[in-house]
């Protein structure tokens, strides 16, 4: 009806079914719980068709994660979302804890300041040292 928001259907995969699906002529992944169709990315991925394989049919949430990829990879992954992990099996994935990157007003100080001074007392170390012998 007009002016109502409209349902969203989901729909679920088994993780035998996603297992399943790991040749090159169905290529499956699992990311954060949702289930892609990455079959036809295979030859258009940046890091290589090998990487997406080593993946398939299984949980790719935490090389995913670690690669670190671009808000406009995300974007496109969504493309090719085509369900989610059926809720009884997402106890026998592990999903890693999302990782925020902390951006501190003093990573200046830290990364600049603190290494220089360390650097000017061991050296300043080492010249009293040496001035002894």
């Amino acid at each position: 009806l007009a002016g109502q928001p409209k349902l969203r259907t989901v729909k679920y995969y088994r993780l035998s079914e996603v297992e399943e699906r790991n040749s090159s002529k169905s290529t499956w992944i699992i990311i954060n719980y949702k289930v892609y169709d990455v079959t036809k990315f295979l030859e258009e991925h940046p890091g290589g068709e090998e990487v997406l394989r080593e993946q398939a049919g299984g949980d790719a949430t935490e090389s995913f994660e670690d690669v670190g990829h671009s808000s406009d990879a995300r974007e496109m992954a969504t493309s090719f979302v085509i369900g989610e992990l059926h809720p009884e099996d997402r106890p026998k994935i592990q999903k890693p804890p999302v990782r925020r990157r902390v951006v501190s007003s003093h990573s200046w100080w830290t990364n600049l300041v603190i290494p220089g001074l360390a650097a000017a007392v061991v050296t300043l170390l080492y010249r009293l040292y040496m001035s002894e012998e």
